[in-house]
């Protein structure tokens, strides 16, 4: 930084007991000088140089705000928040359906599975979703609806689990095939879950009434572990594992359908609830930023609210086609909705895209 020349004055004087007019002269090493003790600068000097910092090429993990100048595109660029939070058109499913298991890491790369045929008979077919289009792939081995996934898994890694008609069966998929594994300890249909494809959480969902029951998968087997606190089927959820997620909404239960719990490793906490309360809704997302879309009041909705860990924030725009028991999953800038129902079985797949951070060029307007 250099040094600094400054004045000194010489004299107190009284009555006021301060220094008069500077009449002494002397340097400030520069090592006596720290940049938090600067302040009212109003000129920097040109010997400086810019406050903008000139680089060859971009920086690899700029903070929000961060400015600076790419010498080798001679351009002025800029990391900012680009807030877009809008669904969009995608390809539609080959196999139109209603209550559907998803699993992928963003709208870009998914797999959906099982799910309901009209008039109501339950399906295996098996999709996988490359950003543009659907492909058939292998079915799972038991066909069924309303049926768990492990929805933060990706499109090679998945987990199905539960599902009508009331099964505990339970399916991995390898990228190729599905695979039988070891059931659950509760038969259930209309269940929901969270996780990846070696550490999931299954819960709620309807025997001969709905129940509460939790169970949690280590890659190999299920554990029962403590029960959500109203019994609940047909709820949004979002989650990486077994030990961290929430669940929103409530398709059929004994509690507030707005209700949010949260999930720790041991056991549920209610939440800030929904601001639209509403049942077979789906969701994307982890414990702290998830998001929540369509659902039934009734009637049949696409509202979209996300979570920040706290509180939950309404969209001001919601999925285009409104509609219930949706395949979701992805994250909560990058998410996936596809099928559903309304009055019949839907093959609409919508893309979601969120607020994300990103380097633009500055440019004149």
């Amino acid at each position: 930084m250099g040094t600094r020349t400054r004045g000194f004055a010489n004299n107190i004087t009284s009555p006021s007991g301060v220094f008069d007019a500077t009449d002494l002269n002397g340097v400030v090493p520069a090592t006596n000088l720290a940049n938090s003790s600067l302040t009212n600068v109003t000129e920097v000097s040109p010997s400086l140089g810019f406050s903008i910092t000139s680089v060859a090429s971009d920086p690899p993990a700029p903070s929000e705000g961060q400015m600076w100048y790419n010498t080798t595109s001679n351009t002025l660029k800029g990391y900012q928040n680009v807030s877009t939070n809008a669904w969009a058109s995608g390809g539609n499913l080959s196999t139109a359906r209603t209550g559907l298991g998803a699993s992928g890491a963003s709208n870009s790369s998914a797999i959906a599975f099982g799910g309901s045929l009209p008039p109501g008979s339950a399906t295996g077919a098996s999709e996988s979703y490359n950003g543009t289009s659907w492909t058939n792939t292998p079915s799972l081995n038991t066909a069924r609806t309303t049926l768990g996934s492990a929805s933060a898994g990706t499109q090679t890694l998945a987990l199905a689990f539960g599902g009508g008609p009331i099964t505990a069966a339970t399916e991995s998929w390898n990228g190729s095939s599905w695979t039988s594994v070891n059931s659950m300890n509760t038969a259930r249909f209309q269940i929901t879950g969270f996780g990846v494809q070696t550490s999931a959480l299954g819960f709620g969902g309807y025997t001969t009434t709905t129940v509460a029951n939790t169970e949690s998968w280590n890659g190999t087997s299920w554990t029962g572990v403590s029960s959500l606190n109203s019994p609940n089927r047909q709820c949004g959820a979002a989650g990486i594992s077994n030990t961290s997620g929430i669940n929103f909404g409530n398709g059929g239960g004994t509690g507030p359908i707005s209700q949010t719990e949260s999930w720790n490793g041991t056991s549920w906490t209610i939440v800030n609830s929904l601001n639209t309360g509403r049942g077979s809704l789906s969701g994307a997302g982890i414990q702290t930023l998830a998001l929540a879309f369509g659902g039934a009041i009734p009637p049949y909705t696409g509202a979209t609210e996300l979570w920040n860990g706290t509180s939950w924030t309404s969209n001001p725009t919601g999925l285009a086609t409104a509609r219930e028991t949706i395949g979701g999953t992805g994250t909560q800038t990058s998410a996936l909705a596809a099928g559903g129902s309304t009055a019949t079985r839907l093959a609409n797949t919508e893309e979601w895209t969120g607020t994300v951070l990103s380097t633009r060029t500055i440019t004149a307007s």
